[in-house]
């Protein structure tokens, strides 16, 4: 057996608010929508790159047992990115008004950290 990660799931508040965020300003593409009647919910698949990784966004409506309240961005550390300029990046999410969080240089590395929705952290290395 040989697990390998397939995708990324995370539930999010507002579904469209989400797809926007992540198809504008991290330049994924929606590759996917299903709808759930089973647990009155909706998920949206997502990725970057083909193949690649796909981070999954699920919904679920008001009503919907599996709508449990949750404080925003808990049980989830951060969603790495790559990318080419840093510097681009950041300047793109000031002009975006994406609240950045934290900017670093370690080992030789550079990243940086902004929010995005549900106080979700999007980590970008250069």
């Amino acid at each position: 057996m040989n697990p390998k990660l397939s995708y990324t799931g995370i539930r999010v508040r507002d579904l469209e608010n989400s797809v926007q965020f992540y198809t504008r300003f991290l330049d994924m593409e929606e590759i996917c929508r299903t709808s759930f009647p089973e647990t009155d919910g909706e998920s949206v698949s997502l990725r970057n790159e083909n193949p690649g990784p796909v981070l999954e966004l699920n919904h679920y409506r008001d009503g919907s047992r599996f709508d449990t309240k949750f404080p925003p961005g808990d049980a989830l550390d951060h969603l790495g990115f790559k990318v080419e300029n840093l510097d681009a990046f950041l300047l793109n999410a000031r002009a975006a008004g994406v609240p950045q969080l934290l900017e670093r240089k370690s080992h030789g590395v550079r990243w940086a950290y902004v929010e995005g929705p549900d106080r979700v952290w999007i980590e970008a290395v250069e």
